[in-house]
């Protein structure tokens, strides 16, 4: 970015045609000649703008992170002026209040959170910034499945095998290239990459970035009666070489567990359950490769580890977010399943799931805590926005009135 150059509003006005097409946004002079037909919303939207300070204009339509994906359209700066507007660079901490968890700011200390928690941060804030979100984002608007390409990088840092909390699973890996040693990997380690995460803001996507992994494969960790079988499964899922998911939820019973009809019954031999019914609304379902699900047996409520096979078909649900979460739809017809493969004891299986809610419940209460920091830094950007820029709405009381429950609310959950 030429962002030293200095150029007088006079120099800018001149430059109004299509064929030099220069505008103002917050004190920075930017050069759309070549842009014209590859905006969104038509060249026309920019030559009613041409040779003027567009900043309002801008900022009543698009939030800063929009300019900075074109930063190597601007030419210069206005002479005698400096943008008020910070640019964040990956890894930057939020200077908005209430935009970070109080841990990370300067004037407070928890005795919950250590060094080793502020270089995880670090590293995690810098590789979501860099790879994460720019693919949250192209993902959640094509909706398509999260990239090998990603899964791997994961796969990598053993960011997979971090998900799933402290544990034995851990010991051996290098975590984030060292920034924690998984001896003292704790349960605030792990809440500080979940919260990481959800600041992509894509919730379809954060539901399709292997969600069904981190609640469904502590159900095999904790409660698989093989080691073999558990070392097998675990390894392929945190080298992201395979896909797990939790299937509970029925058309029939929702998520009440005590009124679903998908059956298993034993073979005659004895060695395979044989699973049929169906399974509704089951997040990352059409490209996983297990199934961990709940079943009716003859004596009560069981869960097996199914493998993807003949008679096991996904098909995906069409839902209010986007398609990235891979929401499905399974069917079993006549499938079979090993009986090496059940979790837990026979009709027991209330023991199992309701201990596997426990880590779910833990993992969705801090992704909702950060999400709603979210919704507050949003709200004050945007307030403050308005405040630089000239435009005091955030001091009429219509606005007060429309944004101020948001706030309260948003801040009633950080408060939690």
């Amino acid at each position: 970015m030429a962002a030293s150059r200095r150029i007088t509003r006079d120099e800018v006005a001149k430059n109004n045609t299509e064929d030099s097409l220069w505008l103002i946004v917050d004190a920075r002079v930017y050069d759309l000649t070549d842009f014209l037909d590859a905006h969104p919303g038509g060249a026309s939207v920019l030559t009613q703008v041409a040779g003027t300070d567009a900043t309002t204009a801008f900022y009543n339509l698009h939030r800063h992170e929009v300019i900075q994906k074109f930063s190597n359209l601007c030419i210069g700066t206005v002479e005698g002026e400096e943008p008020q507007v910070i640019d964040e660079k990956p890894g930057d901490l939020s200077q908005v209040p209430y935009g970070e968890p109080t841990w990370l700011t300067p004037v407070y200390k928890s005795p919950y959170y250590n060094e080793s928690h502020r270089r995880l941060q670090r590293a995690v804030r810098v590789w979501v910034d860099e790879v994460l979100k720019p693919e949250a984002q192209e993902k959640e608007l094509s909706g398509e499945r999260i990239s090998d390409e990603v899964i791997d990088a994961m796969a990598r840092n053993n960011l997979l095998a971090m998900r799933l909390g402290p544990g034995k699973h851990l010991l051996g890996r290098r975590l984030m290239d060292g920034a924690v040693e998984p001896e003292e990997f704790d349960y605030f380690h792990e809440l500080t990459i979940l919260q990481e995460f959800v600041r992509v803001s894509a919730r379809g996507f954060q539901d399709g970035n292997l969600a069904g992994m981190v609640i469904a494969l502590p159900a095999v960790l904790n409660f698989a009666n093989s080691e073999s079988l558990r070392r097998r499964v675990a390894e392929e899922c945190f080298s992201g070489k395979k896909r797990i998911c939790l299937a509970i939820s029925e058309a029939f019973a929702g998520s009440d567990v005590a009124g679903m009809k998908t059956t298993a019954r034993l073979s005659e031999d004895g060695k395979f359950y044989v699973v049929n019914g169906t399974k509704k609304w089951i997040t990352n379902g059409v490209f996983c490769d297990y199934f961990v699900t709940g079943v009716k047996t003859d004596k009560g409520f069981s869960m097996l580890l199914v493998e993807r096979q003949e008679g096991l078909e996904t098909k995906s649900i069409k839902t209010s977010y986007s398609a990235a979460a891979g929401t499905t739809y399974v069917t079993y017809d006549d499938v079979k399943v090993p009986v090496e493969n059940l979790l837990g004891k026979e009709h027991e299986g209330f023991q199992v799931i309701l201990g596997n809610f426990n880590h779910e419940r833990w993992m969705m209460c801090g992704a909702i805590i950060r999400q709603s920091r979210l919704v507050v830094e949003e709200c004050l950007k945007w307030a403050n926005q308005r405040l630089v820029f000239g435009k005091r709405l955030i001091d009429q009381p219509v606005i007060r009135q429309k944004y101020a429950p948001f706030l309260s609310l948003a801040c009633e959950c950080i408060a939690c």
